[in-house]
C-alpha cells in the first residue's frame, strides 16, 4: 500500500516536498512515479524514477523545477517541488509499477496511493 503525504497550501514561488511511502514492502525493483490531477482536468504525468534510481523522467510542465529521488530506506520516494506556480495546484498521486524502465502511462503502474492535495496561491 502506498501513502502520499506532504501536500499543503503554499504561495507561488514557494516549495514543498512530497513523500511516497510503501508500507510492508520496499520500492526495490519497482518504477515509482508521480501524477497529478486538477479539478476538471485529466490526470497528468509529473515524474518517474527507475528502480535503480539512476534514471528519471519529468513532465514538460515541471522540468527544471521538480526533482524526484529515492530515500535511503528503499521504501520512500520524494518529490521536491520548487518555484511552485498556481497551475501546479492539484491532487498529487504516487504510483509504483513492477517494470525496469521509465513509463509515463498510468497503465504502467499497478499500485496507487490515495493522493495528497497541493494548493498554490497567487
Amino acid at each position: 500500500q502506498l501513502q502520499a503525504s506532504g501536500g499543503g497550501l503554499v504561495q507561488a514561488g514557494g516549495s514543498l516536498r512530497l513523500s511516497c511511502t510503501a508500507s510492508g514492502r520496499t520500492f526495490s525493483r519497482y518504477l515509482v512515479g508521480w501524477f497529478r490531477q486538477a479539478p476538471g482536468k485529466e490526470r497528468e504525468f509529473v515524474a518517474a524514477i527507475s528502480w535503480s534510481g539512476g534514471t528519471t523522467d519529468y513532465g514538460d510542465s515541471v522540468k527544471g523545477r521538480f526533482t524526484i529521488s529515492r530515500g535511503n530506506a528503499q521504501n520512500t520516494v520524494y518529490l521536491q517541488m520548487n518555484s511552485l506556480k498556481p497551475e501546479d495546484t492539484a491532487l498529487y498521486y504516487c504510483a509504483a509499477g513492477p517494470v525496469d524502465w521509465l513509463g509515463r502511462g498510468p497503465a504502467t503502474y499497478n499500485n496507487w496511493g490515495q493522493g495528497t492535495l497541493v494548493t498554490v496561491s497567487s
